[in-house]
């Protein structure tokens, strides 16, 4: 009777082994098969994918070489950790708040008081694409960086450059408005944007390792061109999904999380999806708000609103907020739709899985 009853709790024991292993099986089938089509190159140039599910890491690859420990140019995907740099300033008061003029900032460029335009351009508008310069990348029409990249301050040759709109009124991507931000964040604070954002959030993230890329002047690019690893690129994300929280303390205030990511501006004529030429996914509008993207992807099967930060070449931080989910992606896809192949691989293999 005894040797029965062992007989029995070890059949109960492995049946319930048997039963977790073959539910992982059929849980991470989906990742597996991602995994193998990154790794036969049917999706080419992918550097990382990482994956969290409620605060968790369950998926971390590194492809082409690349490895856990590699620092990756989050290209314009940085525009939108700026943003959450302009959130902290005014949660500590340094920035009274959005509705401030530029202008006050920079006493030593007395045209941007008496210039009919530039005189009304807000914090606000830089943060909306909406300041009205004479510069548009978006659609490679008029592309302001290259040029000043060359120059020795790229605030102060920012701040000269013509206007073309009103301030606030049409959305136009140019780097030129984060970098702005940066010298509007250093006359604020009295720091530099690179001493600003270490104090103020990679320390309190136990982000450490990263490289900045910084002008003669001594203004630190917040338009891109910034170095880091996918991993903390996955734990800003995590800490935006969290409404500004990490590791029970709030990091950025909840309020600017929400307002900086409502994203409410149309993008005019403009789908991710459909940029990508993926089959899968049926195109609809993106929308922007204050250097964060918000677009619904929607299959014959499935329909979640993406929230990201997105940077030539296929780099993404994508929130999933219904579905406690945080996505990173870096590539070398850079000035190609495939680039945005990230959408199709979401379509196809990450919301499938987790959305039950």
């Amino acid at each position: 009777m005894k040797n029965s009853y062992f007989f029995y709790i070890f059949l109960f024991l492995n049946i319930f082994h048997i039963s977790g292993q073959t539910k992982n099986k059929i849980d991470d089938s989906l990742l597996r098969e991602m995994t193998d089509s990154i790794s036969s190159k049917h999706y080419p140039g992918i550097h990382s994918v990482l994956i969290s599910k409620d605060k968790q890491l369950v998926y971390e690859q590194y492809f082409n070489g690349y490895k856990r420990d590699s620092l990756h140019d989050s290209r314009s995907s940085f525009k939108s950790i700026a943003s959450l740099l302009v959130g902290i300033a005014i949660d500590k008061g340094f920035i009274k708040n959005i509705n401030q003029k530029v202008y006050e900032f920079f006493p030593e460029y007395p045209y941007l008081k008496t210039d009919p335009l530039k005189k009304n351009m807000t914090i606000k508008n830089l943060l909306e694409m909406k300041s009205g310069f004479d510069c548009e990348e978006f659609n490679d029409t008029k592309d302001c960086e290259d040029e000043m990249s060359s120059s020795k301050n790229w605030v102060g040759y920012s701040l000269n450059l013509p206007m073309k709109d009103k301030p606030g009124e049409v959305w136009a991507y140019t780097s030129i408005d984060p970098v702005i931000l940066s010298g509007v964040m250093r006359k604020a604070t009295k720091m530099s944007v690179m001493d600003f954002a270490k104090k103020y959030l990679f320390e309190p993230l136990g982000i450490t390792n990263y490289k900045w890329t910084i002008d003669p002047s001594g203004n630190g690019m917040t338009a891109g061109s910034f170095y880091i690893k996918p991993k903390d690129m996955l734990k800003i994300g995590q800490m935006v999904k969290d409404k500004g929280i990490w590791e029970g303390k709030q990091i950025i205030s909840k309020k600017w999380i929400l307002e900086s990511t409502l994203c409410d501006i149309l993008i005019p004529d403009f789908s991710y999806m459909k940029t990508s030429k993926s089959k899968i996914g049926s195109p609809q509008p993106a929308y922007y708000g204050y250097y964060w993207y918000r677009e619904t992807l929607k299959t014959k099967d499935l329909e979640e609103n993406l929230l990201f930060a997105s940077g030539n070449g296929g780099q993404y931080i994508f929130i999933i907020e219904n579905l406690n989910l945080t996505v990173v992606f870096t590539q070398g896809n850079y000035q190609s739709f495939k680039a945005k192949q990230a959408f199709e691989i979401m379509a196809k293999y990450i919301l499938p899985q987790f959305k039950n």
